[in-house]
C-alpha cells in the first residue's frame, strides 16, 4: 500500500498544480469566466482527494 501511494501523492499534487495554472491562465487572458469558475472548482476537489491521499501517506509511513 506504502508504495501506490508514494506515486500517488506527486500526481495528486501535480493535478491540481496542472488545473491551477490552467485556471489561472484562462483567467489572464481573458476567457470564459464560466470555464475559470469550473476549473477553479475542480481545483477544490482535487485538493480534497490530494489531502486525504498525503494524510493516508504519512498514516502508513507511521505504522
Amino acid at each position: 500500500m506504502r508504495s501506490v501511494l508514494d506515486y500517488l501523492v506527486p500526481i495528486a499534487v501535480g493535478a491540481v498544480a496542472v488545473v491551477l495554472i490552467f485556471g489561472l491562465g484562462n483567467m489572464l487572458k481573458g476567457g470564459s469566466p464560466s470555464r475559470s469558475q469550473q476549473l477553479m472548482r475542480l481545483r477544490v476537489l482535487l485538493q480534497a482527494v490530494a489531502i486525504v491521499i498525503i494524510m493516508t501517506a504519512i498514516y502508513f509511513a507511521r505504522k
